[in-house]
């Protein structure tokens, strides 16, 4: 099928405003209770963080707003018709060869000229796919040169990061956490704070204390009754963290005798 015309200009973000409903399909698989109320997140600053416990739809919204913005499901880079990023589109389940649109992105007047969507889960994936060398895989020049197998987890997500993240860029990340020290996601957060300074936009699911603390940054902690915008100090998770490393051995006893 031929895409349909993108009339937006290239320029800085942000790119993506929002999911919105467009209908609804009671057997859709992500009709968690956090997507029934997807409407109310705002992406209109340049980082928005999302917290909140396991299970209750982070990674489902940055798996969504990938779908729609037309990233791969694995994650990678944003796909390219000639040097134009693809038109958003309508996503859901598709019944008899027919889509039925659930979500629709919003999306602002400009288009990022690149863009990643990094899966902490099936990057090995993507990375394989990046070193294999095929005639549809980046150049690994493009990652610093050096293969991303040939480094640590760690190493190859910062790799990534330094390389392919920079202004007039979308980016949506899940649990980026995942494979970086303490020192590479202090290293993370200042790519990912100079990146948005230059017109990056970032929608990142995460549970690190450290890049919950990105500057000005819009923060929601997610649950079964929505998304709350949350200053950092009153994040449950941040809470925790500093709890558990004020009196590690009380935290350590409580969870053992239980």
């Amino acid at each position: 099928m031929p895409r349909r015309r993108d009339d937006r200009h290239f320029g800085p973000g942000p790119y993506v405003l929002g999911l919105e409903r467009v209908g609804t399909y009671d057997e859709f698989p992500w009709n968690l209770p956090t997507m029934e109320r997807v409407a109310e997140l705002e992406l209109s600053t340049p980082v928005t963080l999302l917290a909140g416990e396991n299970g209750v739809g982070k990674s489902t919204v940055i798996e969504s707003l990938a779908t729609a913005m037309g990233f791969a499901d694995q994650g990678g880079e944003l796909e390219r018709s000639g040097e134009l990023p693809p038109v958003p589109r309508a996503i859901g389940p598709v019944f008899e060869g027919q889509l039925i649109p659930v979500f629709a992105p919003l999306v602002s007047r400009t288009r990022p000229r690149n863009g990643y969507f990094l899966r902490a889960e099936s990057f090995f994936n993507v990375a394989s796919f990046v070193d294999g060398g095929s005639i549809h895989a980046p150049d690994v020049s493009l990652y610093g040169g050096v293969g991303l197998h040939e480094q640590s987890h760690g190493q190859s997500f910062l790799a990534l990061a330094a390389n392919r993240f920079a202004g007039n860029g979308l980016y949506l990340l899940d649990e980026p956490e995942a494979a970086l020290s303490v020192t590479s996601l202090l290293a993370l957060l200042a790519i990912v704070v100079r990146a948005a300074q230059d017109g990056a936009q970032f929608v990142i699911a995460t549970h690190s204390p450290i890049l919950l603390a990105c500057p000005e940054a819009r923060i929601y902690e997610i649950d079964d009754d929505g998304f709350t915008e949350r200053d950092y100090d009153a994040l449950s998770a941040v809470a925790l963290t500093r709890a558990f490393l004020e009196a590690p051995e009380r935290y350590l006893r409580a969870v053992l005798d239980d």
